[in-house]
């Protein structure tokens, strides 16, 4: 899953939220770096990450886009499980998407000391594009996309990602709402949140 997911899934505790967030983007060596409530949101991520590529739910839409996406097929899946969580939003959630994504940009404004370089700029990109919000659109997929395209030094067939999942939408829409209440239930057992 991607930011949307991760961020969603940091149990309303800020220092969960940030080592959930930068994961990422700092290797193994650099964890020892972060306090150790920072510590425990890069173990969740990374918990959340293993947990949900081999679910057989998951799996079974990173099957239908091997033939597409060979070895990217998985990130295809993270991307599109951000816009179906947008989507579904009030499913999982008694608070707007609006508010949510309010929240974590001045949570993650004010603790940008905390964050790794790479990520500290890129936060004014993602919070004046509304990154999170932007998942929920067919233009935010697209863009991401693209992105991630520009990331890749293998063809990756990202720029036709979108079409690819428009063919199976309601088997990816209903892949999606069976996994995330068990992926909710598993960080539930992780952080007893």
């Amino acid at each position: 899953m991607n930011f949307l997911a991760h961020l969603f899934l940091s149990c309303d505790n800020e220092d969960l939220l940030i080592g959930n967030f930068i994961a990422d983007f700092i290797r193994n060596k650099e964890v020892e770096n972060y306090s150790e409530s920072i510590q425990k949101g890069i173990i969740l991520h990374r918990q959340i990450d293993t947990y949900t590529d081999t679910h057989p739910v998951v799996l079974e839409g990173v099957h239908r886009l091997q033939p597409f996406h060979s070895k990217y097929a998985p990130v295809v899946i993270d991307i599109l499980f951000d816009h179906l969580l947008a989507n579904n939003w009030t499913k999982y959630s008694g608070q707007s998407l609006d508010d949510f994504a309010k929240y974590i940009y001045e949570i993650l404004n004010d603790r940008m000391g905390e964050l790794p370089h790479k990520l500290q700029r890129r936060l004014p990109e993602m919070i004046k594009g509304n990154w999170l919000q932007a998942y929920g659109t067919k233009e935010g997929m697209l863009f991401t996309f693209k992105k991630m395209d520009e990331r890749t030094s293998f063809p990756s067939n990202f720029i036709n990602a979108f079409d690819h999942l428009k063919q199976d939408y309601e088997a990816y829409d209903s892949e999606f709402n069976q996994f995330f209440p068990e992926v909710i239930q598993f960080v539930d057992s992780q952080c007893n949140c």
